[in-house]
């Protein structure tokens, strides 16, 4: 009965069991591109990134809480306002804000490539975090639209053709790193104009392939003005969802802050750091169609949220478990790998989940808005929350303490999607819900 509740849409159908290879194949052209989209940005993301705050506080000297401030102004200025490209999206279309977005990546990874002083850093910084807050909101909020909707005409559930989106994005973080960790062997400034180059062929392929309007457009009347804030701020679901996602951004931002500082704890090098985002990326490849289908067997996406965040926290956990001992060499890399492992566990069972449960919370008018204004909040979970982190990194307290706060972040987050309840009216045919 479980099964059939899951998978039930219109008619009394159930949705076949589709492998990985299947999953790609049953979806739509568009849906397929919107992936491709999110692959070819996380390679010349991850190139540059993962690298930030070692060129921060060595090359360019910068203190602890500083490079940690920089970080998280750059996911604020990206995830902060993605508010901002979800409503430009529900207006005109993801087309014109992917095109703008890349145009603003690439000259943003110029000018940090060049940039030597901590206002030009930050600027450049900020400019590289604005184009993503322009194109992932279009790319993210259209391909829900478009699951939503594969779902009403197929019964293929929409968490999975979300998972598809997410593993390609992983696909890009595999990549990325790899290609970031060669191109350091000359230098930072180089990692950033490759970036950027990626970044052009990304420009050309969509200016040439992506639709000029979005299917199916439904013209409307102007909503009243601040309407779609209102609106938001008086759903209290969605406000409990944007908490527990910003815990869920906030513990993956570790990746590029608390991470870093472990492996240089336990080789005395970043050299082995993006092997492990490799490690992280190729088993979300591997393994995230298969959890999705089966956390949606078993599991609500209520439920996949929280079991997800739980994971994210035992990943701190281990860390804080081995700090005492203190290992070192290839064996100290095994808590480190032990957390990565973990995060990228929770991340399969949690961001899918997230942005299947936008769908049911939110009307489709406001999906676009929703799914920036859930990328906002998180944002400014993690403006706070970097600066507090590289605060703490810098005291010199002790690795078990540190590692063992941060496992808080998550285990909050997970306590704040439990409170979610979804409103009547939505959709109610997936357990948990």
């Amino acid at each position: 009965m479980r099964r059939d509740r899951v998978a039930r849409r219109g008619g009394g159908r159930l949705c076949p069991p589709l492998g990985p290879p299947s999953d790609i194949r049953a979806l739509p052209p568009f849906v397929r591109l919107l992936a491709a989209t999110q692959l070819a940005f996380n390679v010349g993301f991850f190139a540059v990134l993962p690298y930030l705050a070692a060129h921060l506080g060595g090359t360019l000297k910068m203190g602890g809480w500083l490079v940690g401030l920089v970080l998280g102004l750059r996911t604020f200025s990206q995830q902060g306002l993605f508010v901002v490209g979800g409503a430009l999206t529900d207006r005109w279309g993801p087309r014109p804000l992917v095109l703008a977005g890349c145009l603003l990546r690439i000259a943003g990874f110029v000018w940090l490539g060049y940039a030597q002083q901590t206002g030009s850093v930050i600027a450049a910084v900020l400019c590289v975090g604005f184009a993503a807050a322009l194109f992932s909101p279009a790319v993210e909020s259209e391909t829900a639209r478009q699951a939503v909707r594969h779902e009403q005409a197929t019964g293929h559930p929409r968490a999975r053709t979300l998972a598809v989106f997410s593993a390609a994005g992983q696909v890009g973080a595999f990549l990325g790193p790899l290609l970031g960790s060669l191109l350091l062997l000359a230098d930072f400034r180089t990692a950033c104009l490759a970036g950027a180059a990626v970044f052009v062929a990304v420009l050309a392929g969509h200016w040439r392939w992506m639709p000029r309007q979005r299917p199916e457009v439904v013209r409307r009347e102007p909503d009243e003005r601040g309407g779609a804030v209102r609106e938001t701020a008086r759903n209290g679901p969605f406000l409990l969802l944007c908490l527990a996602y910003g815990g869920y951004v906030l513990a993956y931002n570790q990746l590029y802050l608390a991470l870093p500082e472990e492996v240089v704890r336990a080789t005395g090098s970043q050299a082995a750091l993006g092997w492990l985002f490799a490690l992280s990326s190729l088993l979300v490849v591997c393994a995230q169609l298969p959890v999705t289908r089966a956390a949606g067997a078993r599991m609500g996406h209520r439920t996949a949220l929280c079991a997800g965040l739980g994971v994210v926290a035992a990943g701190f956990l281990l860390v804080a478990a081995f700090a005492p001992v203190a290992p070192t060499g290839v064996v100290g890399l095994v808590p480190a790998a032990g957390y990565v492992l973990a995060l990228t566990l929770g991340q399969m069972l949690t961001v899918p989940a997230a942005r299947a449960l936008v769908t049911e919370l939110v009307p489709e008018r406001r999906l676009g808005f929703s799914m920036g204004a859930l990328s906002s909040l998180a944002g400014a979970v993690v403006l706070g929350g970097s600066a507090a982190t590289g605060a703490l990194l810098g005291t010199g307290a002790a690795p078990a303490a540190v590692w063992s706060v941060l496992a808080c972040v998550p285990l909050l987050g997970a306590a704040a999607g439990r409170a979610i309840r979804v409103r009547s009216g939505t959709d109610t045919t997936r357990p948990g819900v």
